[in-house]
This record gives C-alpha cells, sequence and structure tokens, in this order.
C-alpha cells in the first residue's frame, strides 16, 4: 500500500484564495495525494490574550497577538467551497483541519470524508466527541504528547463512534530539531496500539520524511509553501515546491525498494550471476582419467559451470576427458 502524502498549506495562502490555489496546483505537480488546509474562525480558537509562540514571532514579527495574526490569515465558507471544486478539478484530494465547532460543521457539509485532528486538540475533549460523532476515518496528530494522552484520545475516538484511526507521530516545533524527532516513538505507537502510523514533519530538511517512509510511516505530512521567506508563521518551516516534489520522489522510491521481504535473486540481478559467481575450472591441463585434486584444478569467474560449493565432491573424481587450463570441469555423476 503507497504511502498517503499531504501536503500541508495550512495558512500559508496568507488569507488570499489566489494563493491558496497556486498551492494546489504546486502540490499537484509535486506529487501529493493530498493538500491540506486550516479551517478556522479565529475568534472562536483564540481569546485575546494568547500571545504567539516564539516560531509565529520569528514569521511575523514581535507585535501582535494570536487573534489579530489568526484573523488576516482566515479563509471564507465561500472560498473553502470554491479552493475544494478546485481540488476537484485539478484532481488531488482536498483537505483541511477544522479548529473550532464551525468549523467543523461547515467541512462536514462540504463532503469532507477524512478528518486531520491537529495536536493542539488531541486534550480538547469536547472537539475529540465532535469529530468522532462523523464516523469517519480520523488522523491524529500526537505533537507534544505523553502516551498517557495519546491513549486517552484513543479511547475517547473509539468510544464515540469515530472511524478507522491513524497515528502521526510528530514534533510540535517549527522547525523541529532533529535531536528531538525520536522517530523510535512511532514505531512504539504502533507496537502499542497496533494502528496504522506515519510522521507529521516540521523539520527543516526532507530527510526525517524519508526515513520515517522507510521505518513504516503509512502517511507522511509535511509543511510546505511557495516562498519560505514569506511573511507568516509556517513558511520559515515549509518546504518550496521543488524540495517537496523531491521529498514525493524520494518516498516512492523508497515504497519500491521496501519490497515484499522475501529473500531471493532480484529479476534485474539475475543476469549478472555468471558474470560475478565462480565455477570449478581446470587450474592446468588435466588429462582423461586423472584424478581431480586441489592442484590441477582451481575456482574462477564464470559462474556458468560446477558451483565451488560441490568443491570437495569433485576433489577425487576422474577426468571423463582432457581440460585445457581454464576450460569448465565437468565430470560423471
Amino acid at each position: 500500500m503507497s504511502v498517503l502524502i499531504i501536503a500541508e498549506a495550512g495558512v500559508n495562502h496568507n488569507g488570499k484564495l489566489e494563493l491558496a490555489k497556486e498551492l494546489v496546483e504546486k502540490a499537484k505537480e509535486a506529487g501529493a495525494d493530498y493538500i491540506k488546509f486550516q479551517t478556522f474562525v479565529a475568534g472562536n480558537i483564540v481569546s485575546r490574550f494568547a500571545r504567539k509562540a516564539d516560531y509565529q514571532k520569528s514569521g511575523t514579527g514581535p507585535d501582535g497577538d494570536q487573534l489579530s495574526m489568526l484573523r488576516e490569515l482566515e479563509l471564507s465558507h465561500n472560498e473553502f467551497i470554491e479552493l475544494k471544486n478546485y481540488c476537484n478539478y485539478k484532481q488531488i484530494g482536498f483537505l483541511s483541519t477544522a479548529f473550532d465547532f464551525d468549523s467543523i460543521d461547515f467541512l462536514n457539509r462540504l463532503g469532507m470524508d477524512l478528518w486531520k485532528i491537529p495536536s493542539g486538540e488531541i486534550t480538547d475533549l469536547p472537539y475529540l466527541i465532535r469529530i468522532a460523532n462523523l464516523h469517519q476515518p480520523v488522523i491524529l496528530s500526537t505533537g507534544m504528547c505523553t502516551m498517557h494522552e495519546v491513549e486517552a484520545a484513543i479511547d475517547v475516538l473509539n468510544t464515540n463512534g469515530s472511524g478507522d484511526i491513524s497515528l502521526l507521530h510528530c514534533t510540535s516545533e517549527y522547525p523541529a530539531p532533529y535531536a528531538d524527532v525520536n522517530l523510535n516513538a512511532m514505531l512504539t505507537m504502533r507496537d502499542k496500539f497496533h494502528l496504522p502510523i506515519g510522521y507529521s514533519d516540521h523539520t527543516a530538511g526532507i530527510e526525517i520524511s524519508i526515513a520515517a517512509a522507510a521505518l513504516g510511516a503509512s502517511i507522511i505530512e509535511k509543511h510546505f509553501t511557495l516562498d519560505k521567506y514569506m511573511e507568516g508563521p509556517d513558511h520559515k518551516a515549509s518546504l518550496e515546491p521543488n524540495e517537496l516534489a523531491h521529498m514525493i520522489q524520494a518516498i516512492r522510491n523508497i515504497e519500491l525498494a521496501m519490497g515484499n521481504g522475501e529473500k531471493k535473486p532480484a529479476a534485474s540481478e539475475l543476469k549478472n550471476i555468471a558474470a560475478a559467481r565462480k565455477s570449478i575450472i581446470a587450474g592446468r591441463r588435466i588429462r582423461k582419467g586423472e584424478i581431480f585434486t586441489e592442484d590441477n584444478l582451481a575456482i574462477k569467474r564464470p559462474g556458468t559451470g560446477i558451483s565451488p560449493m560441490r568443491w570437495f565432491e569433485v576433489i577425487g573424481q576422474k577426468a571423463v576427458k582432457d581440460f585445457d587450463e581454464d576450460e569448465l570441469i565437468v565430470y560423471d555423476e
């Protein structure tokens, strides 16, 4: 099964529909399965006392609060309707994370059939219940979480009728330091909860997403932008379109390379067996009737004759004919 790749546009449209559409185009060109946005009513999710995080200050300046910042990054419901239609036109999956009840209800009416719960909502009990009551598949991000918090959220979702649940390991820092990634925690969650696992990548490069795919991630989510030097809270921790394309191609290569686990020669290497392996040959001229010994035999390429694994089986046999030096050995079995 292919890794599901979500190009996380988030709010990197800077509140402009045309930029959002351009992000759709670039995600499609890069080969993503889904593009994901964020749907919210700023006043529903942030109080006027909420301060910006450090990474938000880095992208938008030190002044102002979260509420003012997020109000500038909202898209209207009508714009999201147009955006979803544009995704359909471009033949890429549409996703958006809802951050409040109004947005959940709107996206449900819009016909979204896969739901992404962000790390910040994993301890929001009413929110989890509302999502679970949709009875649709859920991707649960687990940044900033303890194992107990992940387990509690899963229990709430299951108790309230959620569809299938997948878990994304995540480090909620932008960009996330490599030393804090802890990819092995993704495997720990897989082993504990027996659910599909993936990785929501906030690191600066593409290596960690590729590594996560090699470790068995079934979902990769990665922030991307048109230009990481644009003003906005998430651009600096995002990939540009060419980087996103390189990441996706690398993950697709990893998928091909993982194979089915059976150890046997690959079709492409069968033709090289004769050239790379060796056979038992005559180490010098051998006369018919002469006994094969370690002194008159040798082991050399090509591998088209008797395998050297039968060395002691051949020793002591009689030559059935004259052999020139380097000639492949044959004998009556």
